[in-house]
């Protein structure tokens, strides 16, 4: 791994040591203003951090705490469909590991497979669908490559996020996360496909983190903001201008939700 991201952070942030790491999607940035007394630290001043090229994301890092959690917050993150390649976040979590970081909440905006998860609702996922069969692990190698997916979406955070939701008075549904790889929206057959193969939505992100984090041996929480109804399932449509308005509709709302789940984190 690069130590130069990791040497300029300690260098900003010397006495500071995250428990939580969090990347926020499209729709989640309002989480930021839930950071008390931050470190701002933007992507271009951290060698081998992504630049930001989706609207919707920061390109930002932010240190500090929320609650009594001292986190790491990810203001945007690569995507595959940027570049072709899946590993564009693999050296920004080696180095949040290497801070100390043991969980990595993860947050994205989704396209809905289901009438009763509807436009603005939040979907905990409970597992994913590796729809483009590609991992960010390609080129390790040894034994650790060989990455167990069993609830790499941890139960117990996740029972954690369903209580601390409902204490706020908000509905978190579970599913399954199908990735897609984008950057084009999925055809109505594939909509279908996926339906049948027992996904609840869709996206184009998250899943990549997911195997990176499984493979430094972090656990993971991830949640969904539901910004859209799968392609043919409604009459919206599709666009990624649709789904930013309507990921700021909900952004206040969601990112007090996650707010309250992360400082509430029974990590021990």
């Amino acid at each position: 791994m690069n130590s130069t991201a990791l040497q300029t952070l300690r260098a900003r942030a010397p006495d500071f040591a995250p428990r939580v790491a969090v990347v926020l999607g499209s729709g989640w940035g309002g989480l930021t203003g839930h950071v008390q007394d931050p470190i701002r630290i933007p992507y271009a001043d951290l060698q081998g951090f992504p630049a930001a090229g989706v609207a919707g994301h920061g390109g930002e890092l932010w240190l500090g705490h929320i609650g009594e959690q001292a986190v790491a917050v990810m203001s945007g993150r690569k995507h595959g469909y940027e570049t072709g390649a899946v590993d564009g976040m693999k050296l920004p979590l080696q180095v949040l590991h290497s801070m100390g970081c043991r969980v990595l909440v993860q947050t994205n905006a989704a396209g809905s497979l289901r009438a009763d998860f509807p436009p603005l609702s939040l979907m905990a996922i409970s597992d994913h669908i590796n729809l483009p069969q590609r991992s960010p692990l390609v080129g390790e190698s040894g034994s650790d490559r060989f990455v167990s997916m069993v609830d790499a979406y941890d139960p117990q955070l996740l029972a954690q996020a369903l209580a601390r939701a409902a204490e706020q008075g908000g509905q978190l549904h579970t599913g399954v996360y199908a990735w897609a790889f984008g950057p084009q929206f999925e055809t109505p057959a594939e909509i279908q496909m996926l339906v049948r193969l027992g996904a609840d939505a869709v996206g184009m992100s998250t899943v990549p983190e997911t195997i990176l984090a499984r493979y430094l041996g972090l656990r993971v929480l991830a949640l969904s903001l539901i910004t859209n109804m799968g392609a043919g399932l409604s009459q919206e449509h599709l666009s990624h201008a649709h789904t930013l308005s309507q990921a700021a509709a909900a952004s206040q709302n969601a990112s007090a939700v996650l707010a309250h789940i992360i400082g509430t984190l029974a990590l021990d």
